[in-house]
């Protein structure tokens, strides 16, 4: 490299800072490419993800068009060169990639390449992938032991950055499922109602089918109806059990669907409504989503409420969260004392943990109402 080993060290610093930025897989690998080609002057960049076919999960490139990308097709197998890196994390560094013994071509529309490295993105002795760059600057100019080294020590730091996204995608997919189970469970006691609400109906329509026939019509119309309101809950669950984030309906969709689901899966009338709404932070938005759940819990579940009412709206840059119901209510005082908590220590810890504060105000006979607020951005 034409740039001395500070200036090196400091595109790896940026670097590992840009990698750090992102939690998502997909945008991990693709800083990962930009930074590896940025770092050492290549003008291609690749990093491949194995998968347990003999190919590529995931293929990530930078410095290739979009059309050459498709022109070029189907995603590489794992051969040659690229199989000894994810075979043995050895790295490579070649002077005429084209000259290897192991070098088995590539399609027509792929860009010519000449001398290459590659470097294994390991995470103990776990393969996670593998980066490889080609043509530094002019070429067949030839990568260095210095580029190598700095190649090493962006591999190490993008396999953490690999793991940590990875393992928050999982951890989402976790807590949706979670959510979509409890969902699940909800819809599931009020469809059940009505099937049943259905058979006995249907059953007492047989029964007078002989002896009074008008009042048979009658009981096997309330049949109909009771099919026809089942039908509508399983074509609500299908609609609104789907999987959603908050980063992609945001805060108010996802509250609005899921009190929908509530209402119609309790006794108990619930509502939202919102007003003047701006987006949050991410964290902020989570905690207020997890705390609606959690006081929406207590009050279908505990409370004896006939009406449960959500409201968010807007406070300054931030937001205030209402759930409140009119059920029976209880002592905060006493709740502590009892050393029982409703969820109630893990919803303040929520509104703390995002710089917010939680207030509860309930007293027996006299219903509950949670407040939360949140600062903004």
């Amino acid at each position: 490299m034409t740039n001395g080993p500070r200036s090196g060290l400091s595109a790896v610093s940026a670097a590992i800072l840009a990698m750090s930025r992102h939690l998502e897989v997909r945008d991990v690998l693709q800083t990962i490419v930009v930074s590896a080609r940025e770092l050492l002057g290549a003008d291609y960049a690749a990093l491949g993800v194995p998968d347990d076919h003999g190919g590529f999960a995931q293929f990530v490139v930078d410095g290739v068009s979009e059309e050459q990308w498709k022109a070029i097709g189907p995603l590489p197998r794992q051969h040659g060169i690229l199989a000894a890196m994810l075979q043995d994390a050895t790295p490579q560094r070649l002077a005429d990639v084209r000259r290897d013994p192991r070098f088995e071509g590539w399609p027509d529309a792929h860009p010519d390449m000449c001398d290459f490295i590659g470097m294994p993105v390991a995470d103990g002795d776990e393969i996670l992938g593998a980066l490889f760059l080609a043509n530094k600057r002019e070429p067949c100019a030839g990568f260095t032991a210095q580029d190598e080294e700095l190649l090493r020590t962006l591999a190490q730091h993008a396999a953490i950055a690999l793991v940590n996204a990875r393992l928050y995608e999982r951890s989402r997919e976790l807590t949706i499922a979670g959510e979509r189970a409890r969902l699940a469970h909800e819809l599931h006691d009020a469809v059940a109602q009505k099937l049943f609400s259905l058979r006995l109906t249907a059953q007492a329509a047989t029964a007078l089918l002989d002896r009074d026939p008008a009042r048979a019509r009658s009981e096997l119309q309330q049949v109909t109806r009771l099919a026809a309101e089942a039908a509508d809950e399983l074509r609500a669950a299908v609609i609104e059990l789907r999987p959603a984030a908050l980063d992609e309906d945001g805060l108010v969709a996802t509250l609005d669907n899921q009190v929908k689901v509530l209402d119609r899966a309790h006794a108990a009338r619930v509502t939202f409504t919102a007003a003047a709404m701006r987006a949050l932070p991410a964290a902020q938005e989570e905690a207020l989503l997890k705390v609606a759940q959690e006081a929406l819990h207590n009050a279908l579940r505990h409370s004896g409420a006939a009406r449960v009412e959500v409201t968010l709206r807007r406070a300054g840059q931030g937001a205030v969260l209402r759930v409140a119901d009119d059920g029976r209510g209880f002592d905060p005082g006493a709740v502590r004392r009892a050393g029982r908590h409703l969820g109630l220590v893990s919803m303040r810890d929520r509104a703390h943990g995002v710089g917010g504060r939680l207030t509860v105000v309930s007293e027996p006979g006299q219903g509950t109402a949670i407040e939360m607020e949140v600062p903004g951005g």
